[in-house]
């Protein structure tokens, strides 16, 4: 075995055993694509071996669904079947966990209607409710991680063959999930240790406002509703089992009073979205809601991505990332969101966790809704980091407290 393929089958034994953390006797849903299969039987094997009941699989391919929006009925993006909303139904009632393996090509659906990328995005959230729901609470384990697919790796490193790509990529996947042959488990719990300390001393500022502001025309303040919760790295489930959600993560996160945000914010790198990359783009917010959004690129699929359903225009997360953070660092644009939100301070428009909310997995709809926290069928992070990048903590007595100077942390 060469080392490349030990630490392939080390990342798989990490997000198996740190990301889902599957339980002896539970099912693990694994969706990947179809060009990842190999990596998919590695984390097959390693449930197994950990006593998981049995690995579910669905499967994904970029060039099936595109082809599905070039060329299908017009009216097939308007429903989801039956037999897909029962699949994440049962499921993620009976407590499964769930392994998603994201290696989407950045630009698989360039080109394509933006209205029916649009309205296939509104039937799916609409059908899928139920699902997202439990996993935005936590009801199941969830991980979500990433491994190369052509494409995508050929986005990255353009200048390279394929095959050089791929494994480039392989090499920088495995050095920000700290995947170096030693042992990942350790090194993965270790870490999340670490970004422990942080959430921490956020909790215990409890502050009332936050205030951005850098030299690429950010300039907003939000506000954090009373009972807020900051949380990062390792998080429980609402059974109670540890795992994580993200593998790679340097996050430390909470949500937002959604009427609260007012200013400018201005994106920092581009955004994969629905298959198209979204560059040079900005929101102008009022009492919370997008009422402007401009992008070099992509601006349409961004409009329509807000205009989903009434939330995706306000926000739902706000999240800490140090500028020198490892990913960020290494000077690699994934056109990923699962690695650029991780090298960059990030905002999500649309959905909240309500378990970032004191007691908030235990609300009605209405009780969240009354104490600002958002609901939509869409949650999509864009990153916002910068190496000038000011943060302001604002306390309940006033005080000022700097928490981010020259994009890194201040504590």
């Amino acid at each position: 075995m060469t080392d490349l393929e030990k630490r392939k089958r080390d990342f798989a034994e990490l997000v198996v055993k740190s990301g889902v953390n599957i339980q002896k006797g539970q099912r693990l849903v694994l969706r990947c694509p179809v060009e990842c299969a190999d990596f998919a039987r590695l984390c097959a094997a390693a449930a197994y071996e950990a006593g998981c009941r049995e690995v579910v699989t669905h499967w994904m391919d970029d060039e099936l669904n595109r082809m599905k929006f070039l060329h299908a009925e017009d009216d097939v993006f308007d429903s989801v079947d039956s037999w897909e909303v029962d699949f994440f139904d049962s499921l993620s009632e009976e407590g499964a966990a769930f392994l998603t393996i994201y290696a989407e090509d950045p630009e698989s659906l360039k080109g394509i209607d933006p209205d029916r990328i649009k309205r296939a995005t509104i039937s799916s959230g609409k059908a899928l409710e139920s699902y997202r729901k439990r996993m935005m609470k936590s009801e199941c384990q969830w991980c979500i991680c990433s491994v190369p697919a052509k494409a995508w790796a050929q986005k990255v490193f353009p200048d390279l063959s394929v095959e050089d790509a791929v494994a480039r990529l392989w090499e920088e996947i495995l050095a920000s999930c700290r995947v170096d042959g030693g042992d990942a488990v350790r090194n993965w719990q270790e870490h999340s240790d670490e970004i422990r300390k942080h959430v921490d001393i956020m909790n215990e500022y409890n502050f009332k406002t936050l205030k951005y502001k850098n030299a690429a025309g950010t300039d907003l303040t939000v506000d954090l509703p009373e009972g807020h919760i900051w949380a990062g790295g390792e998080e429980r489930s609402t059974t109670g089992i540890p795992f994580s959600a993200n593998i790679p993560t340097e996050e430390v996160f909470t949500l937002p009073d959604k009427n609260s945000a007012n200013g400018t914010v201005v994106a920092t790198k581009p955004l994969s979205l629905n298959g198209t990359l979204i560059e040079g783009f900005s929101f102008k917010v009022k009492d919370g809601k997008i009422i402007e959004a401009r992008a070099d690129k992509g601006e349409d699929i961004l409009r329509d991505a807000i205009a989903v359903d009434e939330g995706a225009s306000y926000f739902g997360e706000v999240a800490l990332v140090p500028y020198d953070s490892p990913i960020s660092n290494s000077g690699v644009l994934f056109f990923n969101t699962l690695f650029d939100e991780n090298a960059s301070c990030h905002i999500a428009f649309g959905e909240a966790y309500p378990s970032c909310l004191t007691g908030g997995d235990s609300m009605s709809e209405e009780e969240l809704e009354a104490r600002g926290v958002n609901k939509s069928m869409m949650h999509e992070d864009f990153m916002i980091g910068s190496a000038d990048l000011e943060i302001t903590g604002i306390t309940h007595d006033g005080e000022e407290v700097p928490v981010f100077r020259n994009g890194n942390f201040v504590f």
